[in-house]
């Protein structure tokens, strides 16, 4: 079945493991205002899986009313530490401020992605990750910081697993997709089924 598949997000990181993944799809970027959502949603106490499904879910059929016989993928993720959402820094020193309030502590990662097609949702996950920090120093909390600000100003929590960022933590209990904001194996299934990806 030769269906178009569109991941509705701007994020290098979600673009590369489907690449990696073997699947066939084009990007377009969804011009949605996400921090104006988010402050409603908050405002009417939604728990952060209802912000992050809700979030993807925007992506998704905005990109898909331009497109309605693509496959549509939208994504989000939200960090939730003991009920508050964090989101990414605008400073470092919100970022140092950030993981000195979780060091040594837990909190739960959610990466939800949602498919659309013809305006209609198809399809939604959401994924959760449980990590815990170690207790690093302030000294080493200010060096990473420095020496990683421009990539960790574009990721919830001020860390990125995949580079200096796995040295902040104990344990990681749950998939590694989902830490990287795709919840890839059920999103891989899904087209599986549907025929649209080879299985």
């Amino acid at each position: 079945m030769s269906v178009p598949i569109i991941l509705a997000s701007s994020s290098n990181i979600r673009a590369q493991i489907l690449r990696n993944a073997g699947v066939a799809f084009t990007v377009q970027t969804a011009r949605v205002d996400e921090e104006a959502a988010k402050r409603a949603l908050l405002a009417e106490s939604a728990p952060p899986r209802d912000i992050a499904d809700t979030l993807a879910e925007m992506k998704a059929r905005k990109v898909s009313d331009k497109n309605p016989e693509a496959m549509v993928i939208g994504c989000d993720q939200v960090l939730d530490f003991e009920g508050q959402l964090l989101s990414k820094p605008e400073t470092p020193d919100e970022a140092i401020a950030q993981l000195k309030m979780m060091r040594g502590k837990r909190h739960v990662l959610l990466s939800a992605a949602v498919i659309y097609q013809d305006s209609e949702p198809l399809w939604r996950h959401v994924g959760q990750v449980r990590l815990r920090m170690r207790a690093s120093s302030d000294a080493y909390l200010r060096a990473y910081v420095a020496r990683n600000w421009d990539s960790i100003r574009h990721a919830v929590g001020a860390y990125k697993l995949e580079e200096e960022g796995v040295r902040l933590f104990a344990t990681i209990d749950g998939d590694y997709f989902n830490v990287l904001g795709m919840p890839l194996l059920e999103l891989l299934n899904f087209l599986a089924v549907k025929g649209v990806i080879d299985q």
